[in-house]
């Protein structure tokens, strides 16, 4: 008796390493997947360099994802689930979301995976499509969220196209007038164009 109680242990405790494995190794495709896309883009990368870079093989990608379209698009979802500029709920949203896209922005600043995964997919067609779905899933909702009034969807991706317009300029072209801008005065100007954009009461542009 005391031998099958010790065999059903044991199994039980290799069941659940064998989860474990697995939840690790999805983890680290999903990463790999996340940092190659942002690199390279949708049409840039391969299961094949994604699974290398993981240490697990293609066959491996496709049975927890099932295709690299389907990696993509989880890949997405979960480096647009975070708010890397947009605040939980602030008394003044265009001050701290202007707060925010400056510091994230400012040079030697952590790189944003999100953005460079939309800019460098974004010319191939379904995965253009399941980029519009992941912003408008985060990044649209988490700010319309924020708003009262009528339009508030439309708002809040204006406040976003302004967000990812700074971020490209500012970064990535590096457009000098923004990317040598004082920090102090950057803030203040782009916090009265969201301000504009988002008609927040109390918030004048």
């Amino acid at each position: 008796m005391a031998n099958e109680h010790s065999g059903t242990s044991g199994e039980q405790r290799e069941s659940k390493a064998r989860r474990r494995d697995a939840a690790a190794t999805r983890a680290a495709i999903l990463a790999s997947a996340i940092a190659a896309f942002a690199r390279h883009g949708y049409d840039g990368i391969g299961v094949r360099e994604i699974a290398q870079d993981a240490g697990v093989t293609a066959m491996l990608v496709n049975r927890y994802f099932g295709s690299k379209e389907q990696l993509f698009a989880e890949a997405v979802d979960t480096s647009f689930a975070p708010r890397t500029v947009i605040p939980e709920d602030p008394p003044a949203l265009a001050r701290e979301l202007a707060r925010r896209l400056v510091a994230r922005t400012a040079p030697g600043a952590e790189t944003l995976d999100p953005f460079l995964l939309m800019l460098r997919s974004a010319a191939n067609p379904r995965a253009a499509e399941i980029i519009t779905q992941g912003i408008e899933r985060h990044a649209g909702r988490a700010l319309a969220n924020l708003l009262d009034g009528d339009a508030a969807a439309q708002r809040a991706m204006l406040a976003n196209a302004l967000i990812a317009g700074v971020w490209l300029f500012r970064t990535v072209l590096g457009v000098d007038a923004l990317a040598r801008a004082d920090p102090a005065e950057l803030t203040v100007r782009i916090e009265r164009m969201l301000a504009a954009v988002l008609n927040v009461p109390g918030e004048e542009a």
